[in-house]
């Protein structure tokens, strides 16, 4: 049972509200009670993090004619670590909800696109009979071209522009050059959680870029109109604007030959364009492109932000390409290729209960930031940059079956017991490396590479080795250092 004192609501300051109350409350186990902290508890025999547990408490604050009412409620069937559902990060398949449909659904199916919903879309899983080993192979050797209008594109301008984004990421927007592009995120005030990672550009036309994940795309709308009516109340200019999918669509080319194929459509010399860098652009006669060197696949690469009525035109010049052999890829092919990358999955290896220190991505909290502590969570995540998470993702390789999200990470000893000490988020067999390949989280003091330990997969423990990340080395497209 878990009993939440009064000081764990005073704590919070939040009323109207149902909120996972997990930086200051209490469990009683065996007539003891355990404090916990933000961070995990490994140190007692009877609780561990709360984000094991496959129930955990809420508590529900109302306020009706001057009195309080508390509330507890159970949260259950959470997937260990994350705290999401088992199984509905990555799940392609039938679901009962109306999705809607990219500017290119008609010239997916055209192309024999197995459409499946993702993000509230129907978008490509892969296509015809070309399995998602074969197309994700392709991308390492040549190029293929993914449709990711999906993600929410977001414009923010105004006087107070800056300062708005950083009162909610980790970023260092300030000294932040023209026409470049950072990986971000927002946290929460609270724990340090990651809300979302995203992609934000500073363009040179006097307003910042915004590439989030479609699958948080009411929470981050959310987030950022209440943002910006606060600093509106303050009397501060800021003015979003929340791109429409079927105005503007977003296509990614990945792979070696990217630059070679693109270069002939383009009026910009790409070899001016470096890794996290922007440029507007014509393609294939298309003026205002927005081209940014990036990707979600470890290889060089763009992503075109465009206007969607010619987004099938741009796709169908690039798929024809006489330079390089360029073919489509799919969803299967886009996460086998970011999980060798050692890229995160939002609602898989991140999410609000994820701090960027415990998943690895401390290097996003600029160094200005960790001086001036004023971002959402930075008491949390500042604690954990000085004395280490309890926790932290890591890679995992292993041969026979492969370990899929939630199986549980097991200590390897000589001892019957078998003592979880971390869970998968997630899994795949690499097609580049010929093996298993897993990302989860494990205790901080089992991270170090080469360590083995045990993973259960199909009630049967399989022998896996933990290793640093990437499991494929990068090739982006980045300056020479002299």
């Amino acid at each position: 049972m878990v009993r939440f004192l009064h000081l764990a609501r005073s704590c919070l300051q939040i009323t109207g509200e149902a909120v996972a109350l997990r930086s200051s409350c209490f469990a009683q186990c065996d007539r003891c009670f355990l404090g916990t902290n933000t961070v995990p508890h490994w140190s007692a025999g009877h609780v561990t993090d709360f984000r094991t547990f496959a129930t955990y408490r809420t508590l529900s604050v109302t306020k009706k004619y001057g009195v309080e009412n508390h509330t507890l409620s159970n949260m259950t069937e959470l997937k260990p670590v994350t705290g999401h559902r088992i199984g509905l990060s990555r799940h392609y398949g039938k679901e009962a909800v109306e999705h809607r449909k990219t500017k290119l659904y008609d010239f997916h199916v055209q192309l024999n696109g197995k459409m499946v919903p993702f993000g509230g879309y129907l978008l490509p899983v892969s296509y015809g009979a070309e399995g998602i080993s074969a197309s994700h192979l392709h991308t390492r050797q040549h190029c293929s071209l993914f449709d990711v209008s999906h993600m929410m594109q977001t414009e923010v301008r105004g006087r107070d522009k800056l300062a708005f984004l950083e009162s909610l990421t980790t970023a260092d927007l300030l000294n932040m050059p023209d026409n470049t592009a950072t990986l971000a995120v927002f946290t929460d005030p609270l724990t340090g959680g990651i809300l979302d990672d995203l992609i934000i550009t500073k363009t040179s036309l006097g307003y910042y870029h915004l590439v989030s994940n479609a699958a948080r795309r009411t929470q981050d709308r959310k987030l950022l109109e209440e943002a910006q009516a606060a600093m509106r109340a303050k009397g501060k200019d800021v003015d979003i604007r929340f791109l429409n999918p079927d105005e503007q669509a977003l296509l990614a080319l990945q792979g070696p030959d990217t630059a070679k194929v693109l270069q002939p459509l383009t009026d910009v010399d790409l070899s001016h364009l470096y890794f996290m860098e922007s440029t507007m652009a014509t393609v294939a006669g298309v003026p205002n492109c927005q081209i940014t060197r990036c990707g979600y696949t470890g290889e060089d690469g763009v992503e075109i932000s465009l206007a969607a009525d010619q987004a099938v035109k741009v796709a169908e010049l690039l798929l024809s390409s006489e330079v390089a052999p360029v073919k489509p890829a799919g969803l299967g092919a886009r996460d086998s290729l970011r999980l060798e990358a050692g890229m995160c999955l939002y609602g898989s290896d991140i999410d609000h209960t994820t701090t960027p220190v415990e998943a690895g991505l401390s290097w996003l909290v600029a160094k200005r930031r960790r001086t001036t502590a004023d971002f959402p969570g930075a008491t949390v995540i500042i604690d954990q940059l000085r004395n280490g998470p309890r926790r932290k993702r890591v890679g995992l390789k292993s041969k026979g079956p492969p370990a899929r999200a939630g199986a549980a990470v097991h200590a390897l000893t000589d001892t019957p017991h078998e003592e979880i000490v971390g869970y998968v988020t997630s899994g795949c067999p690499s097609p580049s490396l010929g093996g298993n390949i897993a990302m989860g989280y494990v205790r901080s003091e089992l991270a170090k590479s080469s360590t083995k330990v045990l993973l259960k997969v199909r009630e049967k423990s399989v022998e896996a080795t933990v290793c640093n990340l990437p499991f494929v080395p990068s090739k982006y497209y980045v300056r020479k250092t002299t």
